[in-house]
């Protein structure tokens, strides 16, 4: 707020303020404040007595005058008013609108008039201003006998509201990516704000000049908002930095910000090469060069990659952020062809415009990778020996030189030529004579270079000089020893002197023997090698004797000299072979096998038998036998059958001599047509949606080309289909099978030789499905039924059948009082002697082993006759009788199936075509209401016994409820203590009637021994437990409990509203409840208050004038009260919901009769105080909203609410009223009296002021809101 410090210096000086706090009372507290002497002055100052005039003397006029206040939103406000005019009513004008004389100000709750009225003091005081409160103010003082009124100068309210909020687009908050010199555009856009606010974006910390803004009109009158927009470059060092809006307002203290943080993508560096060494570029073959390319800066760090040649290398790099730097390391090893290779480094991101490159060029010393000496080191004596000596390619070139052992040979020639790699090639020709004494010396060609001075690079051979070989013999077994097949026989050849050393060669029948290398079979032959001893030199020749060695000639040769030996071998046969004289066999045909032994050493025994039987065979003659051995042969018949195919007949070749046996078997092939074997399956179970295979088990020779499956006459395509398909083997698979596929299924197969055909049973199971289930199943009360499941299922199991009672108690789902029978696929609950308890929802569960269990829900409707409620607090209604106000009377019922209400006045029928009733039912399930409204009530008419009946095909039953007057209400009852503390009690009790007012509720009393009485006043107003506090420990009090209402109070004869108790001692035990309820805390100690003291002597002086006083204003406010009075409604019990549920819900409408139907979903189960309640009708078809307090019925087509309340409703007759009827009704001494003689206007209190205004109706407005405009 903002005022100018001179001018407040000065008005100090002229008068004193002083700042009086204002507590809120609602109207109770009002009410009964009004009772006790002390308020009796409140009512003198509303009157104008209590008011000190100014002297008569004093001028007429202003002496302090309000000024223009600026004020941020929230903070308070005060406009100053000095007058000084006796006898003038001063009041406050909001932009025309008066505030009215009243200090509280209370239309205007943050409103009120500070000072003292005694000095001249109305200054009007805002707390937490708003927007609502920016307008212009006047100071205004009424007529009186020594003046007009006076008007003071206009002033403005300036109201400043801070903006709340940026948005920023981008979010405010997140993190954008922009590239380094792109431009961008940013808005910011502030809330709604008084003034506009300033708005400005700094960018790294600098202020952006290249920004626009826009003022546009808030989302409420006066209201702004800034939108701006800047233009934003940004560049590679902003990365990271922030972009932020700031939006100043005079309303602010320090401005408001949004930012951004900004994410700036820029190229990198040029890359750099670290190369080791000084020399850059030259490397050696054989080298491991690594090589480190870095390159700096950029966002996001660079992306590197090696090249050669142009080629990639390597793609692996790594970035170090902290540094922001990008690192690449090339491993290679160094070869001769990387001579001249260029080896580059490039380096690029994202936003890169180009490719960064450095390279290297390769300068690679590489000595000759081998060095080849051509011609032969093997020469006979005395003749010359040539070679040549040829290096691969080296850089830079090498020289060559001879040496035969340590003396070196001059070359005859030598030659250099280009070479690979840029490197050179070098040789040199030796031409020298062989001598016998230089045999087995060693002739280098060495190779050297001052670019390799550590290494030498060297290729020898040996100097071989031949001259001839001398004596040869054979060592081995005796000649004409028998050896056996398989026996291992070692023979070695001999010779002495030669060279090169003796080639010794054995041979076999003339033929050289070789080692035979099978991979499959063991090595037979193992030729040794040529081994030295000296002079002498041998080779062996070891042998596992087989049937070809037998009487074989064995010779070793070394140059023109041989030796020879003879070897005789025993050999069990060679070959067992049977032959057959026809091929093709069928079941009665006749096969002649002949089995030929085609050589052995000594002769064999031949025998047949098939499968084990033995069988007898005829010898024949044999043919000539191999390997000088001997041969045999013999035969057998057979008869062939369907049983032999397959079956092996084995002829075996017996040694006596050996003991070895020879076998050889022949396979019978006998071709027949199908045969299903005995462990074909016939009957397959599957489960629905599952899959099922039909296997097949057949015999057949050749194999059946066919498998036709056939079901219910059609032909399955054996291609396969969407849900099966033929399996190789025949058998039918099916998947996705469903209970249509059960049947017989029919195979037919067939071959070249014929047909067969067979039968397969498929049984699919499925899941159970309930088909029939009666819903609701009926029953009388008493009587029996079954609730009957009949279900479609495969396989049908006897205990498949199960059922569940669904009740939110364990106890609701007990089902031992039934019975449970099964029979098929039909499944019983059977109830006997049918109870109200045992209505409600059941579940039939079918289980038969496959999932899932079928659940079916059913309803037990258990119908019984009407049991209308009587609940003892409805059994009165009060209304005011001046045929203004409306009363409804609710009548509930439970009974099924549905119920009829009648009613009656006096024991005769109330005629529901007269206007004046309008009957609204509605059914919910076994719960049934019927709601009578009473239009224009009148006491002579209609304070009478109104009866409601509940009829159904079952019975009846009635209820009375009382219409009467509004009155006094009735006596709290069951008052009782619940907790107890040294220093509180605890209590509660149940309301009585209310006499059709709202009432309230107020302890008086007493510790005994001390006189006197105190009072406490239960909050909130209708609260039904309190903890009264502020008592002494070890203390007897006695209680009362008063209920009271704008009619009086209760009284205290009533033995039920008084306790006695006893606080218990500190030390002892005490209890407190488990919730703690709003209490009031005395100001000071328990002691007798010094406050209401002084307020009843003070009441004694002023009792006479008080009196009058207050039995005016009562007269006055009880005609609004009386006229303002409507239907009152009374809280009630409700019993658990009926859970037995009859029918669906309906809605019926009825012009003629003015009574309707209507079905709920949700009856609350207990009964809801209606005290604070004016219902809101919904819509009608014609969606017209009706407001609360309405209380013109004359709609027809009237819709209620989804619940059902238990208790009157209570409709306002004045049309537009709202809120409490009588939240500021004073009373007075006489409170207790009911003046029937005067009533006046309450709006003429302010009649001196109010001369300019229209008249107003004195029913538009409630009580409570009138008096307020001037």
């Amino acid at each position: 707020m903002e005022r100018d410090p001179e001018k407040d210096r000065g008005r100090r000086r002229r008068r004193a303020v002083v700042t009086v706090g204002a507590t809120g009372r609602g109207p109770g507290m009002a009410l009964r404040l009004l009772i006790r002497t002390p308020l009796l002055l409140m009512g003198l100052l509303m009157t104008g007595l209590a008011q000190v005039p100014v002297p008569a003397s004093a001028p007429r006029g202003f002496w302090a005058l309000p000024e223009n206040l600026t004020v941020v939103e929230g903070a308070a406000a005060e406009l100053w008013c000095g007058v000084s005019a006796p006898g003038s009513t001063v009041q406050w004008a909001k932009d025309g609108l008066l505030l009215g004389p009243d200090p509280r100000i209370p239309s205007f709750p943050r409103y009120r008039l500070q000072g003292d009225p005694t000095k001249g003091e109305f200054h009007l005081h805002i707390e937490a201003c708003d927007l609502s409160d920016d307008a212009g103010y006047e100071c205004q003082v009424s007529r009186s006998e020594t003046g007009p009124e006076l008007v003071s100068p206009r002033v403005i309210l300036s109201i400043l509201v801070p903006p709340k909020v940026l948005q920023l687009t981008p979010e405010a908050g997140s993190t954008v990516t922009w590239v380094a010199g792109q431009e961008y555009l940013v808005s910011c856009v502030s809330g709604d704000a008084k003034p506009a606010p300033d708005i400005t974006f700094l960018l790294s910390g600098q202020t952006i000049s290249d920004i626009s803004a826009n003022v546009n009109e808030g989302s409420q009158e006066k209201l702004f908002t800034t939108e701006a927009t800047a233009r934003v470059t940004p560049q590679s060092s902003d990365n990271g930095q922030l972009l932020v809006c700031e939006g100043s307002s005079p309303a602010l203290d320090t401005p408001i910000k949004a930012s951004i943080t900004m994410n700036i993508l820029f190229p990198p560096g040029p890359p750099v090469i670290e190369w080791p060494g000084l020399d850059e570029g030259h490397a050696r073959a054989g080298q491991n060069l690594e090589l480190l390319c870095m390159a700096r800066g950029g966002n996001p760090l660079a992306t590197l990659q090696w090249l050669k040649n142009g080629q990639p290398v390597s793609t692996a790099w790594g970035t170090e952020h902290a540094q922001a730097v990008a690192r690449s390391t090339l491993v290679m090893i160094v070869r001769p062809e990387d001579h001249g290779a260029r080896l580059s480094c490039e380096a690029y991101n994202s936003v890169s415009t180009g490719i960064q490159e450095r390279g290297v060029t390769l300068q690679v010393t590489f000595p000759p990778s081998a060095i080849t000496i051509l011609g032969s080191a093997s020469q006979s004596e005395n003749k010359n020996v040539t070679l040549s000596c040829i290096t691969k390619s080296s850089r830079p070139r090498v020289l060559l030189r001879w040496w035969l052992g340590w003396r070196q040979l001059l070359p005859t020639e030598e030659t250099v030529m280009d070479g690979l790699h840029g490197g050179h090639i070098s040789m040199s020709n030796l031409t020298f004579l062989a001598r016998r004494e230089d045999n087995g010396l060693t002739l280098t060609c060495e190779a050297f270079s001052e670019a390799f001075t550590k290494e030498t690079f060297k290729k020898s051979l040996t100097l071989n000089v031949k001259y001839p070989a001398q004596k040869l013999w054979i060592e081995g077994p005796p000649e004409g020893q028998r050896l056996r097949a398989g026996t291992r026989v070692r023979l070695v050849c001999l010779a002495i002197g030669g060279n090169p050393d003796p080639s010794l060669t054995w041979y076999k029948d003339s033929r050289t023997v070789t080692e035979p290398r099978p991979p499959q079979e063991p090595r037979r032959v193992q030729l040794g090698s040529l081994e030295k001893s000296g002079s002498t030199f041998s080779r062996e020749l070891v042998l596992i004797t087989g049937p070809s060695d037998n009487q074989a000639k064995f010779t070793c040769k070394a140059g023109q000299l041989s030796a020879s030996t003879q070897l005789v071998v025993q050999f069990p046969p060679t070959n067992v072979t049977i032959l057959a004289n026809a091929s093709a066999l069928r079941p009665g045909d006749a096969l002649n096998l002949t089995c030929v032994s085609v050589s052995s050493n000594p002769p064999v025994n031949l025998s047949w038998d098939k499968e084990g039987e033995r069988l007898e065979g005829v010898a024949a003659t044999p043919r000539g036998a191999p390997f000088k051995g001997s041969a045999a042969a013999r035969s057998v018949l057979l008869r062939m059958s369907s049983r032999d195919h397959g079956h092996r007949v084995t002829c075996r070749a017996h040694s006596t001599e050996l003991r070895e046996t020879v076998s050889a078997f022949y396979r019978l092939n006998v071709l027949y047509p199908p045969e299903f074997l005995g462990e074909q399956v016939l009957v397959v179970t599957a489960v629905e949606q599952g899959e099922a295979l039909l296997p097949v088990s057949v015999s057949a020779n050749p194999a059946p080309e066919a498998f036709n499956w056939t079901f219910r006459g059609y032909r399955l395509s054996p291609a396969g289909g969407p849900r099966h398909r033929i399996l190789s083997g025949g058998a039918l698979q099916l998947w996705n099978v469903t209970r249509a596929d059960d049947g017989l299924y029919q195979l037919h197969c067939q071959n070249s030789e014929g047909t067969a055909e067979a039968l397969v049973r498929l049984d699919v199971h499925y899941a159970p499905i309930i088909r029939a289930l009666q819903d609701p199943t009926e029953v009388n009360i008493g009587g029996s039924v079954d609730i009957v499941c009949t279900v479609d299922a495969n396989p049908i199991l006897p205990e498949m059948f199960n059922w569940e009672r669904l009740g939110e108690e364990e106890e609701d789902q007990s089902l031992d009082d039934m019975e449970k029978i099964s029979k098929g696929s039909t499944g019983r609950l059977r109830i006997h002697h049918a109870k109200l308890t045992q209505a409600g929802a059941y579940q039939c569960i079918v289980d038969n082993g496959v999932a899932p269990p079928a659940r079916g829900l059913v309803r037990l409707v258990v119908r019984f006759a009407p049991h209308v409620e009587h609940p003892s607090p409805l059994t009165k209604v009060a209304a005011a009788g001046d045929s203004t106000s409306s009363a409804t009377l609710h009548c509930r019922a439970r009974g099924v199936p549905n119920i009829v209400f009648t009613w009656t006045k006096n024991g005769v029928p109330l005629d529901l075509q007269d206007p004046r009733y309008t009957e609204h039912t509605y059914h919910q399930s076994g719960v049934h209401s019927s709601l009578l409204t009473i239009a224009n009530v009148s006491a002579a008419q209609d304070y009478a016994l109104f009866t409601c009946t509940a009829t159904n095909p079952l019975g009846s039953d009635h209820t009375d409820i009382q219409l009467v007057s509004i009155s006094r209400p009735d006596p709290p009852l069951g008052l009782k203590v619940v907790s107890m503390t040294p220093y509180s009690v605890g209590l509660e009790w149940k309301p009585g009637f209310d006499g059709g007012l709202p009432q309230s509720f107020q302890i008086r009393y007493e510790a005994l021994g001390t006189p006197g009485f105190l009072y406490m006043n239960v909050l909130p107003p209708q609260a039904t437990t309190f903890t009264l506090t502020g008592l002494q420990p070890s203390t007897r009090y006695r209680l009362w409990l008063l209920a009271s209402n704008a009619l009086g109070d209760s009284g205290l004869a009533d033995k039920g509203s008084q306790i006695s108790v006893t606080t218990p001692g500190l030390d002892q035990p005490s209890g407190e409840p488990d919730y703690q309820l709003p209490t009031e805390q005395p100001a000071g100690p328990s002691k007798l208050p010094l406050l209401p003291v002084l307020f009843a002597v003070g009441g004694l002086l002023l009792l006479s004038n008080a009196s009058c006083v207050g039995g005016f204003l009562w007269q006055r406010r009880l005609k609004r009260l009386a006229e303002g009075i409507s239907e009152k409604t009374e809280a009630g019990l409700e019993e658990d919901r009926v859970r037995n549920e009859y029918e669906e819900s309906q809605w019926t409408g009825d012009r003629d009769t003015r009574s309707s139907m209507v079905s709920t979903t949700d009856v609350e189960p207990y009964y809801h105080s209606m005290r604070d309640f004016s219902p809101q009708l919904p819509p009608t078809l014609e969606e017209v909203s009706y407001p609360r307090g309405l209380t013109s019925l004359e709609e027809e087509n009237m819709t209620f609410p989804g619940h059902v309340y238990d208790e009157v409703e209570r409709l306002y007759s004045p049309s537009g009223a709202c809120g409490p009827l009588y939240d500021e009704v004073p009373m007075g001494s006489c409170d207790l009296y009911w003046p029937e003689d005067r009533y006046e206007d309450a709006r003429g209190i302010y009649d001196q002021v109010a001369g300019d205004l229209d008249p107003m109706e004195p029913d538009v407005l409630p009580f409570e809101m009138r008096g307020q405009l001037v």
